[in-house]
């Protein structure tokens, strides 16, 4: 006869460890569901994503960096400033590809097109220097030497003048400066003392502004540019180094991100904070889209779209992967697009991500 296998009773220690890997397993759950909560609180992109990828424009052999940009809207050209190539990438959005490198700069950061003066604008930083090519063939026409620390460039379709933001630590100073240069002849025809470096220059189109972020100060200024005098410095404190902005001149908006993953809002008359929300983090591009209500905010490998509700109240209806290091973007509103810089990183390619922006 067989012996018979002896049941054994769980012990007490045993009953003990099921217990408490129940428990854990239960805990692990509800950490899941909120988690999937808070995923859902933002909408994935989808068929009702405010932004569609339909294009990736490679640049190859582009390295490092990658900087502001503009358009040249008719000619259907994007001007992207290569900050870690020291270079101006031309991109011809009809044919979806790079089609010219100018190299010689140190360390481009902003750029301006300006189709009634077939011009372009393109300030860098580490020589400070603002050059002025021919906007058609790209010929150099004027090497214009302002002050280490050459960024943002603003141009006033009014007085068809450029602004340029300067100065900081990058010059050895203890203040910033927005250049005031003519464009005919180009020539600086003098300039604004700010606090500190400005991140970004910004002007009302409808009044008489330049809104001025200084990034080391917490603090936008605000520049009366018919006087060419600083009339108010007002703090940000949800937008610590704030150093993108746009304007809604219709409901006196200011839109401001930066490095403290808020996007503020800003009463462009008062400085009066009136909202703010999460944002991505080390935003280096935030554009007002005035068609469809919208504010875009583009940092940290992610996009942030936004909807506005009225001038007080906003909501967040998307956030859109990138890429490792994307940051800075472009608002082509004449052409229903918004670009995003993705720079190359590992086997992530540079390139030039094209959204259609959908009703």
């Amino acid at each position: 006869m067989g012996l018979m296998k002896r049941r054994t009773e769980p012990s007490h220690t045993d009953l003990e460890t099921k217990v408490k890997r129940l428990c854990a397993a239960v805990a692990v759950a509800v950490s899941w569901i909120g988690l999937i909560g808070i995923i859902l609180a933002v909408p994935p992109p989808g068929a009702d994503a405010p932004l569609r990828l339909i294009q990736r424009i490679s640049l190859p052999n582009v390295e490092g960096r990658i900087d502001h940009f503009d358009a040249d809207v008719k000619g259907q050209r994007l001007f992207v400033a290569g900050l870690g190539d020291g270079s101006l990438e031309v991109v011809d959005l009809r044919a979806g590809k790079l089609v010219r490198s100018i190299p010689g700069f140190k360390k481009p950061q902003g750029v301006a097109y300006v189709r009634e003066l077939n011009k372009l604008f393109v300030a860098s930083g580490n020589d400070g220097m603002l050059r002025v090519f021919r906007g058609n063939t790209l010929e150099l026409l004027q090497t214009l030497p302002l002050a280490m620390g050459a960024n943002r460039v603003a141009y006033d379709a009014a007085t068809k003048t450029i602004y340029v933001g300067y100065g900081g630590k990058d010059a050895g100073q203890d203040y910033g400066l927005i250049g005031i240069v003519e464009t005919k002849g180009d020539k600086l025809a003098g300039d604004v003392k700010v606090s500190a470096h400005p991140a970004e220059v910004l002007l009302e189109k409808s009044g008489a502004k330049i809104f001025a972020a200084i990034y080391p100060a917490d603090r936008v200024e605000v520049i009366d540019r018919n006087k060419r005098e600083k009339i108010a410095s007002w703090p940000v404190p949800d937008a610590s180094h704030p150093g993108v902005m746009d304007l809604d001149e219709a409901n006196h908006r200011l839109f401001i991100s930066g490095t403290s993953q808020h996007l503020t809002i800003l009463d462009s008359d008062s400085g009066k904070v009136v909202a703010n929300l999460p944002c991505v983090d080390d935003a280096d591009g935030l554009f007002f889209d005035a068609t469809h209500k919208r504010i875009y905010v583009t940092g940290d490998g992610f996009l942030d779209a936004f909807k506005q509700d009225d001038a007080n109240h906003y909501q967040r209806l998307a956030r859109i992967p990138t890429g490792v290091g994307a940051g800075t973007s472009l608002l082509v509103p004449e052409l229903g697009r918004f670009y995003v810089a993705v720079p190359h990183e590992g086997k992530q390619a540079a390139e030039i991500q094209v959204f259609e922006v959908r009703p």
